[in-house]
């Protein structure tokens, strides 16, 4: 009966079908690298299906595309930077360099509003571009800065905020693991990435400092101000500084200058950044076989995952295009009489709401190449849009009820804080994300201007 439907149906309309299973799926808990294998070798069997054939059923084109993909994308030498970047950012958090560089930036800000917010920012801008694990970011400094800051007469609203959105901004700020996958999805330059990101980065990571301390200057309670027995003297601090924040702050220099100049490739550059890692831990005499044993284990295992996410991805991927799914899309979109300005809030919208029941991972693999061919059709300039799918997706960690960074921080601290006061923190900075999106919109030079100005040859 299911066989005698299926082959009623047309293919465009078994692809929609194919996406609706794979997002029911998902929702009901599925893992979803393995979902999408499975939907993909499923749906990918109908499709090319040989009548012809029928005393070979083993004999199906899907499982040479899976074969292929596979091996494509492990010998894709773009995605050699991701496990790089990983094991970099892994042993910059287990040799506790995170916290040194937290109590560092928090005695050099202290005259300011909400010194201790504006140091858990700055903390995670850095670590997070170290790093791009979200889970990571979050879950450490949720062990580290939140609960100092409890300590020190926080609102635990909005110590919550400042935590789970300063912990989403390894996934923009470069070199991120994140624009390395688009600029393999998308066949763009992960150069140019890298500079067309640079400046909405910081721009949504200095919106987001301003916004504590303008809150913390009319609304002093939520951030007390350190007492004076608790500031060293400035040469104290300055030492700290140059011992805790200058190291690492010049590594991602070193790694993300080496790139943007073309003396590296993104690989290269994480290898760099790798070694330095070791060498800041054995500089901080904290380079221990545990630790080291630790972020190698981490690092295969997140990348064996990314991987597996990009097999399954890239198999679905293909049977949905190759039923028809994709054009389904694009006829939709060609048919309407909408300005690429309508265009781009239409997209941002659907990954805005995809963002609530999955990764940014399945977004950029499967939904993403649905977009790109009308990023072409209506004339937008495609590091722009990458531009805006970046900054989207921070929302994808921070819109209730599925803010995954609030329930890496309700994890970590389960017993202090309540869900409903995390969502409630994270409102204001989704708000900030949105903002941010509408000033590049009006002002493009901010993704625009340092990439054209840097490769204008």
């Amino acid at each position: 009966m299911i066989k005698q439907m299926l082959f009623e149906l047309t293919n465009p309309e078994i692809a929609i079908l194919m996406m609706s299973l794979f997002l029911f799926a998902v929702l009901l808990g599925f893992p979803i690298a393995f979902t999408l294998l499975a939907m993909g070798v499923g749906f990918g069997y109908y499709a090319y299906f040989d009548p012809s054939r029928m005393d070979h059923l083993l004999d199906n084109r899907i499982f040479s595309l899976l074969v292929s993909n596979t091996y494509t994308i492990m010998d894709n030498t773009v995605l050699t930077a991701v496990p790089l970047f990983l094991f970099m950012g892994y042993l910059v958090e287990r040799a506790g360099i995170v916290a040194k560089l937290f109590f560092a930036i928090r005695l050099a800000s202290h005259r300011l509003p909400a010194s201790m917010a504006v140091a858990a920012l700055v903390t995670c801008a850095l670590f997070s571009t170290a790093t791009g694990i979200i889970g990571a970011v979050v879950t450490l400094m949720g062990l580290l800065a939140w609960p100092a800051m409890i300590r020190a007469g926080y609102d635990k609203k909005f110590a919550s905020g400042v935590i789970c959105s300063g912990g989403c901004l390894g996934i923009l700020i470069p070199p991120s693991i994140m624009l390395i996958v688009y600029a393999v999805i998308a066949q763009l330059s992960p150069l140019r990435l890298f500079a067309a990101a640079i400046f909405p980065g910081l721009m949504l990571a200095g919106l987001y400092i301003l916004y504590v301390i303008i809150r913390a200057y009319f609304n002093p309670s939520l951030a007390p101000k350190p007492a004076a027995e608790e500031i060293p003297p400035r040469a104290e601090i300055l030492k700290e500084v140059l011992v805790s924040f200058v190291p690492l702050f010049s590594l991602i220099i070193l790694v993300l200058g080496t790139i943007l100049a073309g003396l590296a490739t993104p690989a290269e550059a994480a290898a760099v950044g790798a070694f330095g890692a070791l060498v800041l831990s054995y500089f901080y005499k904290s380079l221990k076989w545990k630790n080291f044993k630790e972020s190698v284990f981490l690092t295969a295992k997140t990348s064996a995952m990314i991987m597996w996410l990009f097999v399954g991805s890239w198999t679905f991927a293909s049977v949905f295009s190759y039923l028809g799914g994709h054009e389904v899309f694009e006829q939709f979109f060609k048919s309407m009489d909408i300005q690429p300005w309508q265009f781009l809030v239409i997209t941002q919208i659907i990954i805005f709401l995809l963002g609530w029941p999955l990764e940014w991972t399945e977004i950029l693999i499967i939904f993403v190449p649905i977009f790109l061919p009308l990023v072409e059709f209506f004339g937008v300039n495609p590091y722009f849009f990458a531009m805006l799918i970046a900054l989207n997706l921070q929302t994808s960690f921070l819109t209730p009820p599925m803010a995954m960074s609030a329930y890496y921080l309700k994890g970590v601290q389960s017993k202090n804080v309540q869900l409903m006061e995390i969502f409630s923190g994270i409102m204001p900075f989704l708000g900030i994300v949105i903002l941010a999106m509408v000033l590049m919109y009006i002002f493009p030079g901010i993704a625009l201007w340092l990439p054209d100005t840097l490769f204008a040859q």
